[in-house]
């Protein structure tokens, strides 16, 4: 197992190093020059400008900019913000629990409407149950993010008054906020509806991050699942009396979420792509929003260290659902 994980690891490097090529590539070809969009309506002299270029250092070679980029980055160095004079590891980790609580309810949200979804059009395959739950997953899954946002915006908080339209908790509650989970905190806080106010706050964001990977997550499922129940093991199981959902809950559920475990490790990169959207839509105090931000400020740092960050968090939790596919099935340590 050691072995395998090691061998694993070893694709972090070329990986890091590109990711970090193509953050640092990315906002430079953006049109637009970082000092002038700092100046704004003011303008700059030419000395001013000259003297600001100098102490960016724009005026060295991109190369070099790269390479001093590079060892800032090995050394745990990835700058501070143009416009707040912060570093940007200080600014991403304050804003990223916002994220990650976010994120994280949309996952839960998938997850347990997925994979029982999932299962139960393939158990019920060709039946009603089964064309409904697919192509509502179809219709989950061809959304796009802004305009089902925006939807449930007019529905719930527009007509029926259910849920607030942007933000993490009422302007009425003020607590401190040590983790920066805001349900957590809210909670911790003692303040009567609180938590509740950052309940509803939470949901609607949520539901429209977590849609397509859920139907995702829906189909993969399915669709393993029908190539795991016709295997002859699972006719053995049936032919020894054992129930229905002995069957489908243990022996083929099992040997279907190899592919199911790696759509959910790949829906990461869809939750923190989709962030952007949400939190921008719903005014969510994340790093999606801090990175929209950013990138219309041409915050050079924010912007490289932002993605580069999120990629490496991905490539974490890519290396994690293999190490789990050796817990799953035994087998695959050996290749």
């Amino acid at each position: 197992m050691l072995r395998y994980f090691a061998t694993r690891l070893l694709t972090f490097v070329p990986t890091f190093i590109g990711v970090t090529l193509i953050s640092f590539a990315f906002i430079r070809v953006l049109p637009g020059d970082p000092i002038i969009v700092m100046a704004g309506e003011r303008g700059l002299s030419e000395e001013r400008y000259a003297e600001l270029t100098r102490q960016f250092g724009f005026d060295r070679p991109i190369y070099v900019q790269f390479w001093d980029y590079l060892l800032g980055v090995l050394q745990g160095d990835l700058g501070q913000s143009f416009v707040t004079k912060k570093p940007v590891w200080d600014e991403f980790f304050t804003l990223f629990p916002a994220t990650l609580e976010l994120s994280f309810c949309a996952m839960i949200i998938a997850v347990v409407l997925g994979l029982p979804a999932g299962v139960l059009a393939a158990v019920r395959r060709g039946k009603l149950l089964d064309r409904v739950l697919m192509s509502s997953a179809l219709v989950g899954y061809s959304m796009p993010i802004f305009w089902w946002a925006l939807l449930l915006i007019i529905v719930f908080s527009g007509n029926l008054q259910w849920t607030p339209v942007s933000g993490r908790i009422d302007l009425i509650y003020y607590f401190p906020d040590p983790t920066g989970f805001m349900l957590y905190d809210a909670l911790a806080s003692g303040q009567q509806g609180a938590f509740a106010s950052a309940l509803r706050h939470l949901v609607l964001p949520a539901i429209v991050l977590g849609t397509i990977p859920l139907a995702v997550i829906a189909r993969q499922t399915r669709s393993a699942m029908l190539e795991v129940l016709g295997e002859d093991y699972i006719r053995t199981a049936r032919a020894k009396g054992l129930s229905p959902a002995r069957i489908n809950g243990i022996h083929a559920l099992r040997n279907a979420l190899i592919p199911v475990v790696t759509v959910i490790g790949l829906s990461v990169g869809t939750l923190l792509a989709g962030a952007i959207l949400t939190e921008t839509i719903f005014s969510w105090p994340g790093i999606g929003k801090w990175m929209v931000d950013s990138i219309f400020r041409r915050d050079y740092p924010v912007v490289q260290g932002g993605l580069l960050l999120i990629a490496v968090m991905v490539m974490v939790v890519n290396l994690t659902v293999d190490v789990l596919y050796g817990v799953i099935n035994p087998k695959i340590r050996t290749r």
